[in-house]
């Protein structure tokens, strides 16, 4: 009598360990949200990562910014799924390895981060009003900055900090 029971409690054991590994297989997905106030709104410049408000500061001046679904994963292949919010501005994604109080090489001329000089390890480029893009890459346990690097929009506030476990 218990059989037929003990085969299907098995059977779902088993649906549930393929769809459990399956899932790890897949890795981690965050969605990736950049947004600005328009472009009528007033350029910030001191809203970067250790420069003027930083990162415990109040970023309520900031006209631009990187919304993320998650701060913090596990260490593996993590997806993100961008989407550029503006209904007027271009935006990009760029990943760069953080660490704890560090401040990245700017190019005052250029209004942006050097992204070689900074180990930028990749990107969603250019993405237009509307526009969505992903990037896949394997992530080991740290912290990493996620920066929009079109000119002046990292000192407005386009970045954010994910944690890897």
């Amino acid at each position: 009598m218990f059989k037929p029971f003990a085969r299907a409690a098995l059977a779902a054991l088993a649906l549930v360990a393929v769809a459990s590994s399956a899932q790890a297989a897949a890795g981690t997905t965050v969605d990736v949200s950049l947004w600005d106030k328009g472009a009528m709104a007033e350029m910030a410049t001191n809203h970067g990562i250790g420069k003027g408000m930083a990162m415990s500061s109040d970023m309520m001046g900031a006209n631009m910014g990187i919304k993320l679904s998650t701060q913090t994963v596990p260490a593996g292949d993590v997806t993100f799924e961008v989407i550029n919010a503006s209904k007027d501005t271009v935006h990009e994604m760029v990943v760069f390895p953080y660490k704890e109080g560090q401040e990245f090489p700017y190019s005052e001329s250029e209004s942006k981060i050097d992204e070689d000089a900074a180990g930028h390890i990749g990107e969603v480029s250019e993405l237009e009003p509307g526009q969505s893009g992903a990037l896949r890459i394997s992530l080991k346990p740290g912290k990493y900055a996620l920066i929009c690097n079109i000119a002046g929009h990292y000192l407005n506030g386009m970045w954010a900090i994910l944690t890897v476990k």
